[in-house]
């Protein structure tokens, strides 16, 4: 009776022991990360600071050269302007060239 009793104790342990086994395992189909950095987003944060750089420096450079142009433009208008009121009867002003020529010699004039 006694053999009997150790072998119905080793037989219930080992079947719990077994039975227990599958509440023990964890669920890992999720991936935590504890400050939300990973390689990957900052790869991606790198590269869209760079990009944004490439661009502003784009913007930039455009920004510039319709300034330079706009200058350009202006003063040729008032160069323009002064050139027509000019008490010099030779002088004329040369769309193509924007200057404001004399008109025997072709040299430029200071209206």
């Amino acid at each position: 009776m006694k053999k009997l009793y150790s072998t119905l104790l080793v037989t219930v342990l080992t079947s719990s022991a077994l039975l227990a086994a599958p509440l023990a395992s964890a669920n890992t189909d999720r991936l935590i990360i504890e400050n939300g950095n990973s390689a990957s987003s900052n790869e991606a944060a790198r590269q869209s600071k760079e990009q944004w750089n490439d661009t502003k420096n784009l913007r930039n450079k455009v920004n510039t050269r319709v300034e330079k142009e706009f200058d350009k433009a202006d003063k040729a208008f008032d160069t323009r302007d002064s050139c027509e009121k000019s008490y010099n009867v030779n002088a004329y002003w040369e769309p193509n060239t924007l200057r404001c020529l004399d008109r025997r010699t072709g040299r430029p004039v200071a209206p």
